[in-house]
């Protein structure tokens, strides 16, 4: 009787793990269709405007804003936009392969890539952030600094717009 009950618990622990890595790795996830343009902000314009992109790959999801990840064939130059202040790539699910983000932070460590601003706070203290390299560009979702503060409850810094109401 035992030795079912161990092997009873075992499994569940094994399912649970396994449901447990699905749902982070796969099922929270959703491919974005094709697009023909994403949001770049040039310098000194007051918003974000749309460019041309060919070969659109996307993934997203409704569980946290920073899930966001694209890459996309992209013909623009990086000095004619605003750059983005501290680009920090983020870890793509493995099975997502286009997006790479230890390549992409040596090559914005080394200057192969620069990062540009996409959208500015596209929700509250969440910008999008597009690395551009070698006609590629590469783009996800990152808490800036006015969401930084915001989120763990401290004021924000001066120059951000006012947080939401809780």
């Amino acid at each position: 009787m035992g030795r079912i009950l161990v092997i009873f618990l075992l499994g569940s622990a094994v399912l649970a793990g396994v449901g447990a890595w699905y749902m982070q790795v796969h099922a929270l996830y959703d491919r974005l269709p094709e697009q023909d343009s994403v949001l770049l902000t040039p310098l000194a314009a007051a918003a974000p405007q749309p460019f041309p992109v060919r070969n659109f790959q996307g993934i997203d999801s409704d569980s946290a804003p920073i899930r966001y990840r694209a890459c996309f064939d992209i013909d623009a130059e990086p000095a004619q936009f605003t750059p983005h202040p501290d680009p920090t790539p983020l870890i793509a699910p493995g099975w997502f392969d286009c997006f790479d983000a230890g390549v992409l932070t040596a090559a914005l460590e080394d200057g192969r890539a620069q990062a540009v601003m996409g959208v500015s706070n596209l929700e509250y203290g969440i910008d999008r952030v597009v690395v551009l390299m070698d006609g590629r560009g590469y783009a996800w979702q990152q808490i800036n600094a006015c969401g930084e503060a915001h989120f763990d409850g401290d004021p924000v810094p001066p120059g951000c717009p006012p947080p939401p109401e809780r």
